[in-house]
């Protein structure tokens, strides 16, 4: 999926090496946790690596790495960086 700057997607669409920065998250039992893992709104993030068969994600938030199933990663919304 190409991504323009500024764009609002859920971080499950986005490739491998593209930045962003968490806007929100759907409600879920999983949105307490995900924020107890770093995944705050405004916090920003870089996807790292993409499995070949697109589950799980690597990404890197927060100062570290965390692998996170689409499935969850489908429940956050970020707003695409322009890349560089």
């Amino acid at each position: 999926m190409k991504v323009q700057d500024g764009q609002i997607v859920r971080l499950s669409e986005l490739p491998a090496g593209t930045r962003a920065v968490i806007k929100e998250h759907d409600e879920s039992d999983f949105q307490l946790t995900l924020m107890e893992m770093g995944c705050v709104p405004g916090e920003p993030v870089w996807v790292e690596m993409v499995a070949p068969l697109g589950d799980p994600l690597a990404i890197n938030i927060a100062g570290y790495y965390l692998s996170i199933r689409k499935n969850d990663a489908d429940k956050i919304w970020v707003t695409c960086e322009a890349s560089n």
